[in-house]
């Protein structure tokens, strides 16, 4: 059968040789698949100017579909879309400025949570002089049945296993 060649950016495989190679990369399927999947890492402050430039798709106003999909010239993006596109914007600048800035580290951060953790464990520790030993793993009462474990599970009656007489010493 030879070689096949597995693209990620359409999810197909065909016989891997290059001519079928140049084809494929070069058609018009991979291009649109390979271009969808660099937009999901696109900037949000691109994305808004971008869709703020489009005219609204009237088809996908209408009917909530178009036929053009994300090769759509016209922007598929609602006035709420928009807004909550700005506010990420937004947000991201004033982080963005924020650390420029060098202001504090905003609360709820790791180094935040590493400060708390040594004072919790400095406390522990003045207030348990020996180290307290780990308890020995029990089961629960009554789990598991001990009629339905085999017989060299099962723990020894009190006083211990009684010794056949052949074993014994003499």
């Amino acid at each position: 059968m030879g070689k096949r060649y597995f693209c990620d950016y359409c999810d197909r495989s065909f016989q891997d040789n290059l001519h079928n190679r140049k084809k494929h990369l070069n058609g018009v399927q991979h291009l649109r698949a390979k271009r969808v999947w660099y937009d999901l890492f696109r900037d949000a402050a691109a994305i808004l100017q971008e869709e703020q430039t489009k005219k609204p798709c009237r088809k996908f106003l209408q009917t909530g579909q178009c036929d053009f999909g994300s090769n759509c010239r016209f922007s598929h993006m609602t006035e709420q879309d928009l807004e909550k596109l700005s506010a990420q914007v937004q947000g991201e600048q004033r982080s963005k400025e924020l650390r420029q800035e060098g202001a504090d580290v905003p609360p709820g951060t790791i180094e935040d949570w590493l400060e708390k953790r040594a004072k919790r464990l400095s406390a522990a520790q003045s207030s348990s002089a020996l180290p307290e030993k780990p308890a020995p793993f029990q089961y629960p009462p009554g789990w598991p049945p001990v009629q339905d474990l085999p017989p060299s599970l099962q723990a020894p009656p009190p006083g211990g296993w009684p010794v056949p007489p052949s074993l014994q010493w003499g």
